[in-house]
């Protein structure tokens, strides 16, 4: 039997704030890994390798390419997709809908542009992270997914300074990263 959840309302996702803005902001945890083999598909990893050419190991970014760029190649400073944990919690309320949301890394922290601006570096496992310029916004998939009120949300002002829709990163020391990992400033 499959459950449908309805989408949430303006009013049901700014509920959330006081909780999204609890986060932690110096250190967090690394909830989720989800790889993109290819487009519309998603692995949920225990353990993933981030390499500083390829992103996520396995992951679709480089073989997607970006219209972002003047050569269609894939886009060096979107190549990891990261979401606050405590965002994505309450707009898919079921911890199996995260994964649609599209990103790679789920984490439990404040990446928010005041504690997170653009150059912001993290450790997570032995990888080092760097948080870059690009806006993550919400897209047509994102909607379809999870309601026009949650994609008006992720955008609007309030949105925007939280990056609830989250961060664009990427990969500066290669390394092991496991679900439940601490992801630190450093």
């Amino acid at each position: 039997m499959t459950t449908t959840i309805a989408h949430l309302t303006m009013e049901e996702l700014d509920a959330g704030l006081d909780h999204i803005r609890q986060a932690p902001k110096d250190q967090g945890v690394l909830e989720l890994i989800v790889r993109r083999p290819v487009s519309e598909q998603r692995e949920v990893l225990t353990v993933g390798q981030l390499d500083p050419a390829e992103g996520l190991v396995g992951d679709n970014w480089s073989a997607r390419g970006s219209s972002m760029t003047d050569d269609g190649k894939a886009h060096p400073e979107m190549q990891l997709n990261i979401m606050n944990a405590r965002t994505i919690a309450h707009i898919a309320q079921d911890r199996e809908r995260w994964q649609l949301a599209g990103d790679q890394l789920y984490i439990d922290m404040d990446i928010g542009e005041d504690n997170m601006p653009t150059g912001t570096r993290l450790q997570l496992g032995t990888a080092i992270i760097e948080v870059t310029p690009i806006p993550h916004n919400g897209c047509r998939k994102f909607t379809e997914r999870f309601g026009i009120d949650a994609m008006k949300w992720v955008n609007s002002d309030i949105g925007k300074q939280l990056h609830l829709r989250g961060i664009n990163a990427k990969v500066v020391q290669a390394g092991t990263v496991r679900a439940g990992d601490a992801v630190t400033k450093v």
